[in-house]
């Protein structure tokens, strides 16, 4: 006789419970959470305009073939070969280096002179303080049109006390000559002008940016060191070279390359006040006119992209030779 056994249903089996996040891991994805937009702005903003730009240097690309032309294909050194033997391209450069030294060093020392100057409190000095950002806060298109009336040969202010007080034969043309020839000490010599007034521009609406970082670094220097230093003997300028300098030659430093990068890949201030003529025919200002005056995006990018080698050549002497010595002297 057989007997029937009754199945029964087996029990289910419940999922093991979950191990909760250790304190690392919720760290972590907070900070991926605050980071990704972040990352996603410079990918959109930086990456992706830089990648086109180095694909275009490669590609014959004209202005009005921009958005039916394919980017993976049509590739050329011709961009280049344009670039390099194109006039006036290694006298631009070597413009844009004299521009960027120039206004670099001249920004640098001003700013210098004006933090040493309202270093020491008195009367009316915050007042001075906030007068010396204006220059930097100013809208760079009311700014050169102001310097552009100041400079003007037939109206400006600058020519009228020139030719009745300083005893000029005739009004000077600041931003229209090449060369201009001048006496000093007896020697004739020809100068730049053109170039020589945009560097003077450059550095008076720039030397703000150095004034704050390096009033900032004198505010933090003991004045115990200087005190003990006076009652030494030690004279106003021995006190600077050998005390207050050595402090601030790591902001300096800091500020050269910052001030060299920025002015290096300057555009507007040479293009509103001069054009890119009478000798200031800086690089920024070449990429333009390849894409406006010639339509030619190729060779505009390529061009774009030669000048962003030789700034990383001449960054990477600096911090191989120089920024090594900085640190050691900041130590």
């Amino acid at each position: 006789m057989s007997t029937v056994r009754e199945q029964r249903p087996s029990p289910t089996t419940s999922p093991p419970p979950r191990r909760p996040r250790t304190l690392a891991q919720r760290e972590n994805s907070a900070g991926l959470a605050f980071v990704s937009p972040t990352v996603l702005v410079v990918l959109v903003v930086v990456v992706l305009p830089i990648a086109w730009t180095v694909l275009l240097a490669f590609q014959r690309a004209r202005l009005v073939d921009i958005q039916t032309m394919s980017f993976l294909s049509g590739w050329t050194f011709g961009n280049f070969a344009q670039v390099f033997t194109s006039p006036g391209f290694w006298s631009s450069l070597w413009t844009t280096l004299v521009y960027s030294a120039g206004s670099t060093a001249g920004s640098i020392l001003l700013g210098l002179v004006a933090a040493l100057a309202l270093r020491r409190p008195f009367r009316g000095r915050a007042l001075l303080r906030g007068s010396m950002l204006l220059p930097y806060v100013a809208p760079v298109v009311a700014v050169t049109f102001v310097w552009e009336i100041a400079l003007s040969p037939q109206f400006g202010i600058v020519n009228h006390l020139g030719t009745s007080l300083l005893g000029w034969d005739k009004p000077v043309a600041f931003l229209s000559t090449r060369s201009q020839e001048i006496s000093f000490l007896g020697l004739d010599m020809q100068v730049p002008l053109a170039l020589l007034t945009v560097i003077a521009f450059e550095t008076w609406r720039y030397f703000p940016f150095a004034f704050l970082f390096l009033l900032a670094r004198l505010q933090a220097v003991p004045a115990v060191v200087e005190e003990a230093a006076t009652v030494d003997g030690a004279t106003i300028t021995q006190r600077f070279r050998h005390i207050v300098l050595p402090q601030l030659m790591p902001v300096i430093a800091l500020l050269a390359v910052l001030r060299f990068i920025m002015t290096f890949n300057k555009f507007d201030d040479v293009y509103l006040l001069t054009g890119g003529g009478s000798g200031t025919d800086v690089a920024a200002v070449r990429v333009y006119d390849f894409l406006t005056a010639r339509y030619d995006v190729g060779a505009a990018a390529a061009q774009a992209l030669v000048l962003a080698v030789v700034l990383a050549v001449m960054l990477g002497v600096y911090f191989t030779f120089f920024a090594r010595k900085v640190q050691e002297e900041e130590a």
